[in-house]
This record gives C-alpha cells, sequence and structure tokens, in this order.
C-alpha cells in the first residue's frame, strides 16, 4: 500500500524519520511547493494532489499543516485511509489563538519581508516553547521562502472544512498549536508536544502499525 506524505509547516520530512511504518507500506513524500502569487487555496491544493497516483488504493498521511493539506487532497482523491498527526479535522477544533488570526485577519494583513530567513529563525526559536526539550528544533524547520510562510499562516487561521469522521486523528496531549481539549482523536500520545512524532517516534510507530495493519 501506498502512503503519500506531507509533513508540517515549514518542515521538512525529518520530524517524520525516526517513525517506523509497516513493512508492506510503500512512503511517497510530497514536498511543499511555494504558491504562485495570489493562488488560491484550492488550486495549491490540486497541485499538492498531482503527486498522487489515484489509478491504485492508497492512502495519505499529513502532519501539522500536511495534515489540512491531505484532507483537501482527499476531496479530490479519496484515499482508502487519511491520517492526521498533530493537526485538526475542521475549523472548530482551532485554538481560540488561531481562531482570533481568522477574526482579526492579522496574519493577512502581516508584511512578507516578517517571514523573511532572519525572522524565520526567531521563530524557530519561539517554537522551541512548544517543546523545551528538544533543543535541535530548527533541523526541522526546513521551508523558509518568506511568501510560503505568510501564505501557510493565513491558511490555516482562514481555513473552513467539515469533519469527516473517517478520518484518523492522532494527537499529543502537551500540544499547544491544536490543544486536545478542542479535539476528540482517535489516539493520544501521551507526554506528547506537537513535536511528538520525533519525540514518541516508538509510540507513534506502535499506532500507524495498528492503523495501517
Amino acid at each position: 500500500m501506498k502512503i503519500y506524505i506531507v509533513s508540517g509547516l515549514g518542515a521538512d520530512f525529518k520530524v517524520l524519520e525516526r517513525i517506523e511504518f509497516p513493512k508492506h507500506c510503500e512512503l511517497i513524500f510530497i514536498d511543499w511547493l511555494i504558491p504562485e502569487k495570489n493562488e488560491p487555496f484550492d488550486a495549491y491544493v490540486k497541485r499538492m494532489a498531482e503527486k498522487v497516483d489515484d489509478s491504485e488504493p492508497f492512502c495519505l498521511l499529513g502532519y501539522s499543516f500536511g495534515g489540512i493539506i491531505v484532507q483537501e487532497i482527499n476531496q479530490l482523491k479519496p484515499a482508502e485511509k487519511v491520517v492526521i498527526l498533530g493537526s485538526i479535522k475542521s475549523d472548530k477544533e482551532k485554538s481560540k489563538f488561531i481562531k482570533t488570526g481568522e477574526v482579526t485577519k492579522i496574519p493577512r494583513i502581516l508584511p512578507v519581508g516578517l517571514f523573511n530567513d532572519k525572522a524565520a529563525n526567531v521563530y524557530a526559536v519561539v517554537r522551541k516553547l512548544f517543546d523545551p526539550k528538544n533543543p535541535k528544533l530548527l533541523q526541522y524547520f526546513k521551508v523558509r521562502d518568506p511568501y510560503y510562510l505568510k501564505w501557510s499562516v493565513e491558511k490555516v487561521s482562514e481555513w473552513k472544512f467539515e469533519e469527516n469522521p473517517n478520518v484518523i486523528q492522532i494527537l499529543g496531549d502537551k500540544d499547544i498549536v491544536f490543544p486536545i481539549r478542542y479535539s476528540h482523536p482517535d489516539y493520544v500520545v501521551k507526554g506528547g508536544t506537537h513535536l511528538f512524532p520525533a519525540t514518541k517516534s516508538k509510540e507513534v510507530s506502535k499506532i500507524l502499525k495498528e492503523v495501517f495493519c
């Protein structure tokens, strides 16, 4: 079974590299594309979905913002299973912080310069607050195109989606980005921060072996 995987906002697949998938699974990673100027979200998702071969059965897996993307891809190319790690099933699960961005439209008016390489490094340091036990956080934060970063923050805050009950949701109980209290996940990773795919890989591997058995 092929599993198409999309990682988190600004993150490469290093954050997922310690996860052990069942041996019968073939992993295909979908790299983040840089959005075109004023590109609609659905057009971007369509481009991301081009790598998915739906002529045969497949599954989708997404981490964080990637979890949002794979749910959108599933609308275009239905998968056998959709699994999201550290992500949300609908806009109803957004934290109050993210909802504030949606209501105020602050992400949309922020200057692109705020997301330049220097600011991206600062942003990565701030993300250490999400997992203070991980001093090597910066190694996961690889996609630093300013326009992509600003665009992504906008899309997360603006995202509207009706929950698909068939989506399998895995959350860490210490996640600050997508707090568990707003969701009803299928699986909970104890002590897991937003970076639980990297820091709790054994627990995640066990869950995924059950999901993709």
